[in-house]
């Protein structure tokens, strides 16, 4: 085997190294870094200039090989280390680095299929990783999510709002620069050459299906994670971008065919007019959900030194009130928000998916386009960053004429670090009062008050709550809070409570919190793991209730589920419902609840998993899924009967 290296002086070599040291020099000078990185830097690349290094040519693959896997070693590392701290760095797993180096490695390939030169290749794939990365870490200071394959639809608002903010690098981006820069100069150095170039390409393909085969089959169940840095520190983030471009192909349910909706429209599509007819009520309808909000008791008994939420548990008069299934439990808010609104179910998504995130991009039939056509002014209000979950996006796309962020909040209303609810609902109540004379409005208020984590001890919170016997601190606090989010609603429906124009307030927690594990088995005596289908949708479980300053029937409501709310809402605001509304109330009947995790069988009298569903309940599901993928992802079928406000601009909700 012949293989030779060697120093090589050429003058040409000085002014390349002059303009590359005068660049790390530039960047020294206004990012700053460590002074030894720039001597290392300038030492290294002018070595490599001046390096000759002759290889033998009847074995390119061998020197393809080593190009190629270093090349994907030193991509993935380049990646990880741009994106993350030191402590976040660490916390990927071996299996999860293979991974993302046989992601990188499948991108190197294909690139060869074009290029048929291992050297031009090894750049381009390179780079092309390096500016991916940095995208993400560009999009990551402006939103705090990271850069997913959703967002290529969304460029050109991205590019709109670029401009308003301060690009900053930071010492661990100029290192990846810089060693980009040496890893170039040394692969300008290997020169390969391929005899048959198609038998080259075959073996590209070959080699790339099997390293996609090896991640499909050891990720198959990994989610992507869409939550700030997760998706990077427990993936990896090109494996985390592929998991996002895996998700974002939802395939079409059984059964699914324009005759399939044809035959739903046909028989929903009588009453079709039923909904735009004029109302004698049209309340003011303000909906709250409130972050983390829960009653552990669905998990198990437990005491407190003190009743958790006495107003709350009180209301009886003019409401109805009960149990929700929500589709996550510990994060993800908006997708709980998404089931609220649409009346579309998790339960045919990819699990860990984010809908605002990963499918929403146009003006989808909602709660929010239902009260538009009333007349209805609809106000959301969401005392946090407006980038959060990429609402900032996703509102006006809704349909919303109004939203109110951080920024419109008293900041000094804060309990822990969070802006209270009282304060969120006193901006509820100033919006009522400064509404037009025949203004009719809706508004939606997303609470932060009880955001995780509970850990931490506050000056400017005092814990009224504890658990008797043993407990943890998390779930002290937590309790706390609780007992503050019924104070802050018992003033809000006081103050309603003497206005004589009718008023409908919904109210729900998103989700369960995500406390220390140790305090579960306190709970159920097993803890999170080893539950039955019952037990473990009992971490799903959230209370609601629906309360009218006017009279309607109390009621309690055993289980039901957040995709059903809106059109209780609506039934209990005395809204003649659409089409789509009329579905799920007549499913609701005969299927109360459905989640991520199942749905609640009443002929069998227990949770069970979709596909164990029979009879009428496996019809209800079945036609379920398919009005949703119609909503969802059928562009050119998509029913103008079920699905009406559809806005005209492209995309999928």
């Amino acid at each position: 085997m012949k293989f030779k290296i060697r120093l090589e002086y050429d003058w040409k070599n000085n002014i390349r190294a002059s303009i590359a040291i005068a660049l790390a020099v530039l960047l020294y000078a206004t990012v700053g870094y460590h002074p030894a990185a720039l001597l290392v830097f300038g030492a290294a690349y002018y070595l490599i200039k001046t390096l000759h290094i002759e290889l033998d040519e009847r074995l390119p693959w061998l020197w393809t090989g080593l190009l190629f896997v270093g090349g994907a070693v030193f991509s993935t590392f380049s990646v990880q280390y741009l994106l993350l701290d030191a402590q976040l760095f660490a916390r990927l797993s071996t299996e999860k680095w293979l991974l993302n180096i046989l992601c990188v490695l499948v991108v190197y390939l294909l690139i060869q299929l074009f290029t048929g030169n291992s050297s031009v290749s090894c750049i381009i794939a390179s780079v092309s990783l390096l500016v991916l990365a940095f995208i993400n870490y560009f999009v990551y200071l402006f939103r705090g999510n990271e850069f997913s394959i959703a967002d290529i639809r969304a460029v050109g608002t991205g590019l709109s709002v670029a401009s308003t903010y301060a690009l900053r690098l930071n010492d661990r981006g100029v290192y990846v620069l810089l060693a980009e820069t040496l890893f170039i100069a040394l692969v300008r150095k290997c020169e390969i050459r391929f005899q048959g170039r198609w038998h080259m390409r075959l073996i590209d393909f070959l080699l790339g299906a099997l390293c996609c085969i090896a991640v499909v089959l050891n990720a198959g169940n990994v989610n992507t994670e869409t939550w700030e840095q997760k998706g990077t520190y427990l993936n990896g983030y090109v494996l985390n971008f592929a998991l996002g471009v895996r998700d974002s192909f939802v395939r079409p349910p059984e059964g699914y065919s324009a005759e399939a909706v044809e035959e739903l429209e046909q028989q929903y599509g009588e009453d079709a007019e039923a909904y735009c007819q004029p109302d004698k009520k049209d309340p003011t309808i303000i909906v709250i959900m409130n972050e983390s909000f829960a009653d552990l008791h669905t998990i198990g008994d437990f005491e407190t030194n003190r009743p958790l939420t006495p107003f709350i548990d009180s209301l009886k008069e003019n409401t109805v009130k009960g149990y929700a299934l929500s589709s996550v439990f510990g994060a993800k808010t908006p997708n709980s928000e998404w089931e609220f609104l649409s009346g579309n179910s998790m339960a045919f998504l990819p699990t860990g998916s984010v809908v605002y995130q990963q499918y929403m991009n146009s003006t989808p039939a909602s709660l929010v386009s239902n009260l538009k056509e009333r007349g209805y002014t609809c106000v959301a209000m969401h005392p946090y960053y407006a980038t959060g979950w990429s609402r900032n996006q996703v509102y006006p796309d809704l349909g919303y004429d109004e939203m109110h962020f951080i920024d419109d909040f008293d900041q000094t209303k804060l309990l822990r670090e969070y802006i209270t609810d009282e304060e969120l609902y006193d901006k509820i109540i100033d919006r009522y009062e400064n509404r037009g004379r025949k203004e009719k409005l809706y508004l939606m208020g997303i609470t932060m008050q009880n955001h995780g984590g509970y850990g931490q001890a506050y000056d400017n919170f005092d814990e009224e709550c504890f658990k008797i016997g043993r407990s943890y601190t998390d779930a002290n606090q937590y309790f706390s809070l609780i007992h503050e989010s019924d104070k802050a609603v018992e003033k809000l429906i006081s103050y309603f409570s003497g206005e004589e124009d009718p008023v409908e307030i919904v109210f729900f927690g998103d989700h369960q919190p995500s406390l220390c594990s140790s305090f579960y088995p306190l709970l159920n005596n097993k803890g999170l793991s080893g539950l039955t289908e019952d037990e473990l949708e009992n971490l799903y479980k959230v209370p609601f209730f629906i309360w009218t300053n006017y009279d309607t029937p109390e009621e309690e409501v055993d289980i039901t589920s957040l995709n059903f709310l809106s059109t209780m809402t609506l039934e209990r605001a005395g809204i003649a419902l659409a089409p789509y509304n009329r579905f799920l109330s007549e499913m609701q009947k005969t299927v109360p609840a459905i989640n991520s995790r199942g749905y609640y069988s009443k002929e069998a009298g227990k949770f069970l998993h979709l596909e164990e569903a029979e009879g009428e309940e496996a019809e209800w599901i079945r036609r379920y899924r398919i009005l949703q993928y119609n909503s969802m992802f059928d562009k050119k079928g998509r029913s103008s009967l079920f699905f009406p406000y559809y806005g005209q601009k492209e995309g999928s909700f």
